[in-house]
């Protein structure tokens, strides 16, 4: 199994640090609104790579945390008149939902960062201990860039090229550097912030100390896999690189995956243009498993593109997986039981071949474009063949190697039940009567479970409106 390593630009044969089991961090979002669909693609992409190395026997523990305390999470709040935890709290909720319409495992662990803010100021003055890290007058801690030798490999830039990233604001203090490319571990308070406790100052961490705190806790002092999108190379990663080492005297982790940025109708995603997606916005259109299947149709190394002309390929090409998946089940309910013949033991060992194929794309840095054309040609082949298979057996065996490869992309081949006009009207009113005797958790749980059924309900002032999705 090899992996493109952006630490060493090419690709490297997957050594654990301890055999038979991945440590693997993955970076999560911000909780201050709807992910995005730029959000979705390393959440299916490292779900999906995660599913693959458990299918060859790995054991993984897969980390991936919410930042929950952040400068647009703050503004949120105050616009809204409420706590920042009242943003953060509801928006990893919506987001679990979202991951889970798009069938996304939950991970090993999600830490949150406002609980290791104690780990957090340990890693800060174990950095001022070694001398990594400062206090300016006013609490402010910075870490002294050009003290850590080895600033800059990740994202392959000369030091002197450099310039702090662009996500740290300006904080009381800045002018207190020692040298414009230090970056902040801690920043005082402001009115009406959130804050906590610390030896220098009351205030919070600054963002890219919180990955390295958690990652330690959770996985140890050196992980298998770092993963996230390529915008974090740089200052991201690579500053979560310089504290780690700096602080635990150990490379961080052996391995950096970084999936490639995703494009609306070929331009990038902004809210100033109006192409902003939600995954809520798309999944109002699509059946989550598509845009789950559009997500993987590219290696994700490769640009994205996202335009509804994919995205109707994408279902019609997720729409032949599943036709072939419910025909098989029909013929496997009309056949009779018996022992297999040769023919049907030689049609067998022909579909083997595609699950070889589908392991060679996925072993070569999970090229899932690969891996999926594996499947469309297994789909071919069982389209062809099964007819001429009449027991029960070998029909099964060809719906079990299907299952197999789509489980590891994460594609569920069942067809949805659809549910009745009459029966959602009937939990609309459960629903309602449930919110008029404030039993709301029985509320929430009405509608989760027909948006899982493919049921959008929208709450208006004429009553409940709800639409199939």
């Amino acid at each position: 199994m090899k992996i493109y390593n952006t630490l060493t630009k090419q690709k490297e044969e997957l050594k654990t640090i301890e055999p038979g089991k991945v440590r693997m961090y993955v970076c999560g979002p911000t909780v201050y609104n709807l992910i995005h669909i730029g959000n979705a693609r390393p959440m299916i992409v490292f779900d999906t790579v995660r599913r693959y190395m458990e299918y060859k026997g790995l054991k993984v523990n897969y980390v991936s945390n919410f930042t929950d305390v952040d400068d647009k999470i703050i503004k949120k709040a105050i616009e809204e008149g409420v706590d920042a935890s009242e943003i953060s709290t509801r928006y990893i909720a919506e987001c679990k939902k979202d991951m889970d319409a798009m069938n996304i495992l939950p991970a090993t662990t999600n830490p949150l960062a406002t609980q290791e803010i104690g780990g957090m100021i340990e890693m800060i003055s174990t950095l001022i201990d070694k001398g990594f890290a400062y206090a300016a007058a006013d609490g402010t801690v910075y870490f002294r860039t050009r003290k850590f030798d080895g600033y800059g490999k990740l994202s392959h830039k000369n030091i002197d090229d450099l310039r702090g990233g662009n996500r740290e604001l300006k904080v009381t203090g800045e002018e207190q550097k020692e040298d414009p490319l230090d970056f902040v571990l801690w920043k005082p308070k402001k009115d009406g912030e959130p804050y906590w406790e610390s030896p220098w100052c009351d205030g919070r961490p600054g963002w890219h100390i919180e990955c390295s705190v958690m990652s330690k806790k959770y996985l140890g002092d050196e992980i298998d896999i770092h993963a996230g999108g390529e915008d974090l190379v740089f200052p991201h990663h690579e500053n979560e690189i310089a504290q780690s080492e700096a602080a635990n005297g150990k490379p961080f982790a052996r391995y950096w995956m970084h999936n490639a940025f995703l494009n609306i109708d070929g331009v990038k995603m902004s809210k100033s243009l109006g192409n902003f997606r939600t995954v809520r916005d798309v999944l109002a259109q699509y059946d989550p498993q598509v845009l789950r299947f559009f997500m993987l149709s590219a290696q994700y190394r490769s640009p994205l593109n996202f335009s509804a002309e994919l995205m109707d390929a994408a279902a019609n090409g997720y729409e032949r997986i599943v036709n072939c998946a419910e025909n098989l089940k029909n013929l496997i309910a009309a056949a009779g039981d018996g022992e297999m013949s040769s023919q049907e033991n030689e049609l067998l060992s022909q579909a083997k071949e595609y699950q070889t194929k589908f392991e060679a794309a996925m072993d070569d840095d999970f090229n899932t474009a690969d891996a999926i054309a594996a499947i469309f040609e297994l789909v071919k082949f069982i389209n062809s063949n099964a007819a001429a298979m009449t027991g029960k057996a070998s029909l099964q065996a060809l719906y079990d190697e299907l299952k197999v490869l789509t489980d590891i992309c994460g594609l569920i081949i069942e067809r949805k039940e659809e549910i009745l006009d009459a029966d959602i009207e009937a939990l609309i009113a459960e629903r309602q009567q449930a919110r008029a005797d404030k039993n709301f958790a029985r509320a929430d749980e009405i509608r989760d479970e027909l948006l899982s059924r493919g049921i959008e309900l929208k709450d208006t002032r004429e009553g409940v409106q709800w639409k199939r999705i």
